[in-house]
């Protein structure tokens, strides 16, 4: 009995620690969350300051690109992120590796069509944050971000890394990469799951993204 009742007690330590360290972050999981604190001070996003990098890899290399944030909000409560949301313009996706003429417009719109993000019935994604956490000793982030992420109209709960700051009338919210699985929201094609994907043609279902949010008060 002493035995099992310490290893239980290592167990929960290890998860706590693994908490404020990693959290969920870049995880998805079924059931979403309602926002646990709203109170804040509101800033709206600007769009012209805020963006999502994306990069998606498969055996024959890694592209990258951007999209753009139309529109959202963080709260603020004494310096620290209390919560917010924010909406992706899926129409705005566009590949930075490639020059026009060498695929880029071939690529952008096999993304943007029914075989992975659907853009002409889905255009929008969001992301609703439900909670955040304070985070130490990590140079690159001071908080950890849990919310509601919706892709296709399928919600799941995700977290990441982030580094928040503030300075009067402006804040800003950068990530750290984190990896998402698009199968999680029914984009499918090309996965490394699928039986029937040849290997060379495989795509990998981890998506990296990083989010950059500039807000101002009022």
């Amino acid at each position: 009995m002493k035995i099992s009742l310490l290893s239980m007690l290592m167990v929960f330590a290890f998860a706590c620690k693994k908490d404020k360290a990693s959290a969920v972050v870049g995880d998805a999981v079924e059931s979403v969350e309602s926002a646990t604190n709203t109170k804040g001070t509101s800033y709206a996003v600007i769009p012209e300051k805020s963006m999502v990098n994306w990069a998606g890899s498969k055996l024959t290399g890694t592209h990258t690109g951007t999209l753009k944030v139309s529109e959202g909000k963080v709260l603020m409560n004494n310096g620290k992120l209390t919560g917010g949301k924010f909406t992706i313009d899926m129409s705005s996706l566009t590949c930075t590796d490639l020059a026009a003429g060498d695929g880029k417009e071939k690529l952008e719109g096999h993304l943007k069509s029914g075989d992975f993000f659907d853009v002409a019935n889905h255009p929008d994604a969001n992301f609703e944050i439900t909670k955040v956490t304070g985070l130490e000793g990590d140079a690159k982030a001071n908080s950890l971000v849990y919310g509601n992420l919706t892709i296709k109209g399928v919600s799941k709960q995700v977290g990441f890394k982030a580094n928040v700051s503030s300075n009067g009338n402006s804040v800003s919210v950068s990530s750290p990469d984190f990896k998402i699985n698009r199968t999680d929201f029914g984009i499918k094609y090309g996965s490394t799951s699928l039986a029937d994907t040849v290997k060379d043609k495989a795509i990998d279902d981890q998506v990296t993204l990083s989010v950059v949010l500039g807000a101002t008060k009022g």
